[in-house]
């Protein structure tokens, strides 16, 4: 008699009752097991194909050690269910024994019902544990092969002596040392032995010559490049729409800016094309990557969308989106650090090495975030590729600022300059410097109908504050001139706040709290007066309110404001620092009666100023430059003639090079092309179009132009720098030098010294100093389109 305690009876029968569900959670793991060693054993396999370089086997079976141990786990795992099935069933064994009162002899179909399940586990394992063996057998011989092979062909790679690769010998000794600081180098193929270092810095990299054993067929086959497409003016902008994508307030305004603003696109398109005519455009694949709303930069504008910061930024890079599409070139656009990296085909790891592949993008236009991003993620790739890039930058980077070594010997450097671009590669909000190409924006574009509407319906005596950041009205003494003016005109201002008024705004001011667009357009269209306190800087909104009707009135800043006197200018970069008021481009480029800059701190000007604007009658005003259209001329002119991938000539002339094609103007004051003499061939602006003279001392190149009507342009340079071009001036050089310097050329008095410019990049129309008269290049200007020249279209 066998007996049986009663708590073992109660754990028998609840193991019977749990066995079945238990049977087949085991039956899912061996058979998981087997589907994973199938897969991770063809994966294994597979992954070696015919005509794989020896160097990447290292690659794929650095996981072996790690397998093995995954497939012992599995078989410990799979040896202790078997030894914990094998108690349950002695259990199961006991109770069926109690069951059947003595009987020890089971029928032939009543075996015990763990029996077969233990056979097949038992079976798995033992499968799992001779697979196991069978896998550490073939990754062994696999490390075996690839030492061997490793070290044949170590024996046959060194470092040549090739004078046309003088960087290979020590970019080699930088690999032994540092080519597991970036996982890119394993990426593509690089496993710390010297044929692999050689393989990489001759196939992938450029600083060695092919190893001759090597296959050069698939390295030196380059894509076959794309057939050309004709660019179409677009019209639907619902596309484009998609293409910005969503999720951030700052995208949302730019569609909104875009939507709201196609008709005029639309017309604008119609208008170019007839001016064109039959002229042929190439597609351009363009990649649009707005920096300062990637997570990875802070993107602190989308938070200030709705707060009254500033939208400047986002105003313009919603127009050159619109201008690109609607040209009809091909567009992709990132807000995203990740999107930057797949659509540029960056590999994997901390940036160091090339791109995976050939640039698919003609054009990629890019902030100074977003340039940062790519340097760091480029590799060598970022300076092969980045005579493709335009750099939207609002106050423009001048020559100075933008070269290096330059920069840094005499204190110009600044945290956003410093490239080493083609000035012309830095696009600007306003037309600051002719040494940066002038991107512009738009403003809305008013019908005659429209015009007489806004002139009938103004009130005279209401003004609209410029500022709609509670931090803009706090400027010293604006209580004195606000009063003043509160005495003629009932202000208005739209400044945001959140529960109370903003304290900084006096109580005499009816605040409309931040107002959506087309309602701030509305209030423009009734007010008299939009003023300015100073800040912020260049903004679009002086342009809006001019082209609603509105005179603008502006502070003149004595003295002018610069990064050594005044906060808000600090990091910028050019010599226009000196900022002598808060709009430069509406002061000099439209001025009176639209534009009237006074001095806020001398009351009497300051009053006077606000009588005579009262009595002033005005027409809404838009130059052609922020138009739809003229953007549109502008962007076109960029893309068909604008090549920074051509490399340029030295600026020192050699010796004995012919002279200069240029003859004296018949009142002997500057130099023209002589009309004999061939064009340059690929020149633009056209080289017929240049006209130099030489500036008094202390007068910039910028300013001396103008004093003639003209517009400076520093593609001329190069045709003024050699001597012949003083001596055809009739200006008695006794010494000629070429040195770096962005004055230069120039005349040094006393002294009777000429110098030449020595470095390209340091061509510059900014700056000036009262030793030096310099040599300035001129042309002429489209009528209201001050960045192209009469042929430049």
């Amino acid at each position: 008699m066998i007996t049986v305690n009663p708590d073992g009876k109660i754990m028998v029968r609840r193991c019977l009752v749990t066995l079945r569900p238990f049977r087949l959670f085991v039956l899912g793991i061996g058979f998981f097991t087997l589907c994973f060693l199938m897969t991770s054993l063809g994966g294994q396999f597979s992954a070696r194909r015919l005509g794989d370089s020896p160097f990447t086997i290292r690659t794929e079976v650095m996981g072996g050690p790690e397998s093995r141990g995954v497939l012992r786990k599995m078989s410990d795992l799979l040896e202790l269910m078997v030894k914990r099935m094998d108690a349950l069933a002695r259990l199961e064994n006991g109770s069926e024994l109690h069951r059947a009162g003595g009987d020890l002899h089971f029928p032939a179909d009543r075996m015990p019902p763990g029996a077969g399940l233990m056979e097949r586990i038992q079976a798995i394992a033992q499968n799992v544990s001779d697979i196991a063996v069978k896998v550490d057998q073939i990754l062994r011989h696999s490390l075996l092969l690839h030492s061997k092979v490793s070290e044949g062909r170590r024996d046959q790679c060194e470092a040549p002596s090739d004078p046309k690769f003088p960087d290979c010998s020590g970019k080699v000794e930088w690999m032994r040392a540092r080519w597991t600081s970036d996982p890119c180098y394993a990426f593509f193929g690089v496993d710390g032995t010297e044929c692999s270092f050689l393989i990489y810095l001759s196939e992938v990299e450029w600083f060695c010559p092919p190893l001759p054993w090597r296959n050069q067929t698939a390295a030196q086959r380059a894509p076959k490049p794309l057939p050309k497409v004709q660019a179409v003016f677009r019209s639907n902008l619902s596309h484009l729409l998609d293409l910005m994508g969503s999720g951030k307030e700052s995208l949302i305004f730019m569609k909104k800016r875009t939507k709201r603003l196609t008709a005029q696109w639309a017309l604008a398109a119609r208008r170019l094309a007839q001016k064109l005519g039959a002229t042929q455009r190439d597609q351009k694949q363009i990649l649009v990557h707005i920096g300062f709303l990637t997570e990875e930069s802070g993107d602190v504008f989308s938070p200030r969308v709705l707060k009254g910061g500033p939208l400047g930024e986002m105003v313009q890079w919603a127009d050159i989106l619109t201008a690109l599409y609607v040209l009809g070139h091909g567009l992709r656009v990132t807000v995203s650090l990740k999107e930057l990296q797949s659509n540029l085909g960056v590999p994997p790891g901390r940036g160091s090495c090339p791109l995976t592949m050939p640039l698919p993008f003609d054009l990629i236009y890019t902030d100074y975030h977003g340039l940062q991003q790519m340097k760091q993620h480029m590799g060598l790739s970022f300076k092969k590729y980045r005579c493709r890039i335009r750099v939207i930058d609002t106050f423009g980077t001048e020559p100075a600022y933008n070269h290096e070594e330059y920069a840094t010997l005499h204190g110009y450097r600044t945290n956003w300059g410093y490239w080493n671009l083609n000035p012309k590669q830095f696009m600007t909000m306003f037309p600051h410097t002719p040494d940066n190409s002038f991107m512009g924006f738009v403003s809305e574009e008013l019908n005659e109908t429209e015009k007489r509407l806004i002139k009938g319906g103004k009130a005279s005596n209401m003004a609209v504050v410029y500022g709609k950041e509670a931090s803009i009205w706090k400027v010293s003494g604006k209580e004195k001139f606000l009063g003043i003016l509160n005495k003629y005109m009932e202000i208005h201002g739209t400044v945001y706040y959140e529960s109370q008024r903003p304290p900084e705004v006096p109580a005499f001011v009816k605040n409309h709290g931040l107002l959506p667009q087309p309602e701030f357009q509305q209030l423009l269209r009734k007010a008299k007066l939009f003023i300015g306190f100073g800040f912020p800087y260049e903004g679009p909104a002086p342009l809006e309110a001019i082209a609603n009707g509105c005179i603008f009135l502006q502070s003149r800043f004595s003295p002018p404001h610069s990064s050594l006197n005044h906060e808000l200018r600090c990091g910028a970069k050019g010599d226009r620092t000196s900022v002598f008021s808060q709009h430069p481009y509406a002061e000099n480029f439209i001025g009176k009666p639209h534009v009237w800059t006074v001095d806020y701190n001398n009351s009497e000007e300051f009053e006077a100023a606000i009588k005579a604007i009262m009595r002033t009658q005005v027409d809404p005003y838009l130059p052609y430059e922020y138009t739809c259209e003229g953007m549109l001329e502008r962007i076109h002119a960029y893309i068909q003639h604008q090549d920074f991938c051509i490399a340029p000539g030295p600026a020192l002339p050699e010796a004995h090079a012919p002279q200069s094609p240029f003859v004296l103007a018949p009142n002997a004051t500057h130099l023209e092309w002589a009309r004999n003499t061939s064009l340059a061939p690929g020149a633009w602006p056209p080289a017929h179009a240049l006209r130099a003279w030489l500036a008094v001392p202390g007068r910039a190149c910028t300013d001396t132009c103008l004093d003639h009507g003209l517009i400076c342009e520093p593609s001329f340079f190069p045709f003024l720098n050699s001597q012949d071009a003083f001596l055809k001036l009739q200006v008695p050089c006794d010494s000629t030098e070429s040195e770096m310097n962005h004055l230069y050329p120039a005349f040094a008095q006393p002294g009777q010294e000429c110098y030449l410019q020595k470095e390209p990049l340091l061509f510059s129309c900014a700056g000036s100093n009262t030793k030096y008269r310099r040599l300035c290049p001129c042309r002429d200007f489209r009528k209201g389109q001050v960045a192209l020249c009469q042929g430049c279209l």
